[in-house]
């Protein structure tokens, strides 16, 4: 069963009603068994970093989510916040996350008064990964909707699928052996969000 992770910190029924779109499967579920037997996980998230590992270590989902995706390989989606936690750590908060991949997250800065924080609307990935799975299919001048004042930055490229540029460059997508997240909300973001939903729960 896809099951999408319910950890008080994101659009579940959304995401999981664009799935179903596609006439597949997905389950919410805070349920520690159910989650450490899913055969893929779905990491959403809205909201503040701190908060969101806080209500995972509450909940006990801190060390299901390290057996399952560490030990048991079974591929994780992390959307928007969801994608952040899978990082080491945040500058909101300053607080660790998961460790799953290699990179930490850090604010937009304002220096140019064009620069808007947070970053909301449409926008395009560049730098792409022609051997990523998870946009498999989809085309290069696709666009997707965002939604962050945070982003992603790392010195390990290889574990980039994609960036995206909004005052510099930033990673927007990653994707490492059964690890995967966006930066961008799939489950807003029309057809190529409905077709990089379907690469995740049939690619990987």
């Amino acid at each position: 069963m896809n099951v999408i992770v319910n950890y008080g910190m994101g659009n579940l029924r959304s995401i999981q009603s664009k799935i179903h779109m596609l006439q597949l499967e997905a389950e919410i579920s805070s349920d520690l068994n159910v989650i450490e037997n899913a055969s893929r996980i779905i990491l959403p998230g809205v909201g503040n970093f701190g908060a969101g590992m806080k209500n995972i270590a509450e909940s006990g989902l801190y060390d299901v989510l390290q057996e399952v995706v560490k030990n048991k390989k079974t591929p994780v989606l992390g959307i928007c916040l969801g994608m952040q936690l899978l990082g080491k750590r945040s500058e909101e908060g300053e607080v660790k996350g998961l460790g799953f991949l290699d990179f930490e997250v850090v604010k937009f800065q304002q220096g140019n008064s064009k620069l808007r924080v947070p970053h909301v609307g449409w926008n395009d990935l560049i730098s792409i990964n022609t051997d990523s799975r998870l946009l498999k299919g989809i085309s290069p001048e696709a666009t997707y909707y965002f939604t962050h004042s945070y982003y992603a930055t790392t010195t390990q490229p290889d574990i980039v699928a994609a960036r995206t540029e909004y005052g510099s460059q930033f990673v927007s997508v990653v994707e490492w052996e059964n690890i995967f997240g966006t930066q961008f909300h799939p489950e807003k973001s029309r057809k190529n969000g409905l077709a990089l939903l379907e690469n995740f729960i049939k690619r990987t």
